[in-house]
């Protein structure tokens, strides 16, 4: 039988597995490099994700917004408000004490009242002014701003990852600027579904590294000297023994506490009213910034659809100070999570089932997703969107290959072995193609000759139409009888008959199986005498030989030519030879003492009825020294 392709065929898949585990791993460490939108989009998604299943954190109490919102607007009329009036702001956090005041608002129009303005503001002298950057043309220099500029250590590491540089900024009104104690940029920098994850704690401009406005608001309030404040090219930020990591470009991962009013709201009404008790400012940040409707910039946020903006600097100013951070685990370590996920792939889809493959990979995405949680839950963002994606792909690609490949194996073990095993045996076969051993493999199994006595001289004297119908007879009977007890017809030859157990499926009673094959196959004979009596035929004897032992079991002949699933070895050579023996001791049935021994127990329990088993003596079999004990086996 030509098994060579089958053979071929399970290498080939085994090989196709592998190849293609190793070329969707390079996929992914390709994807994850040039991060496409759809990937990043599952992966922000997941992000945000876990900021739900974390809740709300408790803010620091240091941190308050004082809001021009509805009933501010209401009090003092609609915005924007002139000077004297922002002037009033000013002066009564400044009396209440407030440690620093940032403003969220640009003041970029010259007003009457600016003078006024500025004097609060010099007066105060702890104001900070935003800045804006527009990044589509080029103005002239405004270097007013370059005093709250941050020095850079190693700056040669810029050099291959640039930072994000403007060369036009908007401020407010220049007399404003003159008096401030510093600025900090409010750019916002939204992910591409538009929610706000990052904060850019640093614009590069004409030179100067102006920070935001959250980073100059955190380094006045705990009073870090310039000399103490510097930008490490690249990798974060110092701010006195603080250490602000960021990715290459200065971004920060903002840790949001919650959604909307995390924080505490003051509204400017109650403020200038006297409605607010100086413990609610005394020595707090305050952030001045617009709630009401229609005049202020509304946020979408991990936590919150709708945030106002100046909420989302008390979150970065809040983390900033309590050295809370999001640290994105590096590029190579994820690399090596890919390269691991598709090692792993290899070794359980490849060697498992469908429906074990799903397990694993879904035990693999929820133990990924529970440490990626974890990691966050503790200031590490790992991205496991690549990751996840390479399991996904793996186990789909393999368990598609394997169901391809098993539609062919399926077809070559029916059209190798239906002729030769029980349809049991083929389907088991169709289940587990492995169990086949087509490679070869030393195996003990029992083997079965069977030869019919003086066929040459019987088939002499009757015509050859007639040796045919006798033979296809005996054959068909027989075979039937050798499927019953499940045992694999290696091939007929001439009148002779090759049977052996225990391959390619492994049987623990191979032996007794023999037995009771050769056993049925000698009663069955007797019938066919009587039948074949009865319809004037020639009658028929037959001698069995049987022995067990190990051989070789495998795909077996001339690569490409001839290729037969066989056994070889001193026991088939054994078996063969006491088939050739029942003439000279006129017995049908002769066992070797290895079958003997194998089944001696069950030839006592079950057969002492039925059969008589006498030893015989010893033989020799070519090339071997030591004798072989032989028993006779008659049926009672």
């Amino acid at each position: 039988m030509d098994i060579n392709r089958l053979i071929q065929l399970l290498k080939a898949q085994k090989n196709k597995e592998t190849i293609v585990s190793v070329f969707i791993v390079i996929i992914f460490l390709v994807l994850f490099y040039i991060k496409p939108y759809p990937f990043e989009l599952v992966d922000m998604k997941i992000y945000d994700l876990f900021f739900h299943l974390r809740g709300q954190e408790e803010p620091p109490k240091n941190i308050v917004i004082a809001a021009i919102d509805e009933a501010s607007i209401e009090k003092f009329g609609r915005w924007p408000w002139s000077r004297d009036k922002i002037a009033r702001v000013i002066d009564k956090l400044s009396e209440l004490e407030a440690a620093v005041i940032t403003f969220d608002i640009i003041l970029s129009e010259h007003e009457k009242n600016d003078r006024v303005l500025a004097n609060s503001i010099s007066k105060a002298g702890n104001v900070i002014l935003p800045v804006v950057f527009f990044f589509n043309e080029d103005a002239p220099e405004n270097l007013a701003i370059a005093s709250s500029a941050f020095p850079v250590l190693n700056a040669q590491n810029f050099k291959r990852y640039h930072p994000i540089s403007s060369k036009n900024v908007l401020t407010c009104e220049k007399i404003l600027n003159e008096n401030a104690a510093g600025f900090g940029h409010i750019n916002m920098f939204p992910d591409p579904d538009g929610t706000i994850r990052w904060e850019v704690l640093f614009i590069e401009y004409y030179g100067y590294l102006i920070p935001s406005l959250s980073l100059k608001t955190v380094s006045m309030y705990l009073g870090i000297p310039p000399e103490k404040q510097a930008i490490d090219a690249t990798r974060g930020v110092y701010l006195g023994k603080r250490y602000i990591p960021t990715d290459p470009w200065g971004r920060f991962l903002i840790p949001y506490y919650g959604g909307n009013e995390t924080f505490k709201y003051l509204s400017i009404a109650d403020i200038l009213e006297n409605k607010v008790k100086k413990e609610d400012i005394e020595n707090k940040i305050v952030i001045v910034g617009a709630t009401a409707v229609g005049i202020y910039d509304l946020r979408v946020t991990p936590l919150s659809s709708a945030l106002p903006g100046v909420e989302k600097h008390a979150n970065v100013i809040a983390a900033i100070i309590d050295e809370k951070t999001l640290l994105p685990v590096s590029s190579s370590i994820v690399s090596l999570l890919i390269v691991l996920s598709g090692i792993i792939s290899i070794l359980f889809y490849k060697k498992l089932k469908a429906g074990y493959s799903m397990i694993v990979m879904m035990s693999l995405l929820i133990i990924l997703f529970s440490i990626s949680f974890s990691f966050f839950k503790n200031g590490i963002w790992l991205s496991i969107v690549y990751i996840s994606g390479n399991l996904v792909t793996q186990f789909l690609t393999i368990i598609t290959i394997k169901y391809a490949y098993s539609e062919k194996e399926t077809r070559q073990i029916k059209k190798i072995f239906s002729s030769y095993v029980t349809e049991k045996v083929v389907n088991e076969l169709i289940k587990n193609p492995s169990m086949a051993k087509l490679g070869g493999a030393r195996t003990e199994v029992t083997v079965l000759f069977s030869d019919i006595r003086d066929f040459t001289t019987l088939s002499e004297k009757l015509p050859p139409e007639k040796v045919v119908e006798i033979l296809n007879e005996y054959f068909s009977t027989m075979a039937e009888i050798i499927f019953k007890w499940e045992g694999t017809l290696d091939k007929f030859m001439g009148d002779a008959i090759m049977v052996f157990w225990s391959a390619p499926l492994p049987q623990n009673d191979h032996a007794e199986k023999a037995l009771k094959c050769a056993i049925e196959m000698i009663s069955k004979l007797r019938y066919l005498y009587n039948k074949w009596k009865v319809e004037n035929k020639p009658l028929l004897k037959i001698g069995i030989g049987i022995s067990t032992g190990e051989v070789l079991v495998g795909n077996i002949g001339a690569e490409g030519k001839k290729m037969d699933y066989t056994v070889i070895g001193d026991h088939v050579n054994l078996a063969c030879r006491l088939e050739k023996l029942n003439k000279q001791f006129n017995s049908e049935i002769l066992i070797s003492e290895f079958t003997y021994e194998r089944m001696k127990k069950t030839i006592d329990s079950e057969y002492l009825d039925s059969i008589y088993v006498e030893e015989l003596g010893t033989i020799l079999v070519k090339g071997k020294e030591t004798p072989v004990k032989i028993f006779k086996v008659s049926l009672r």
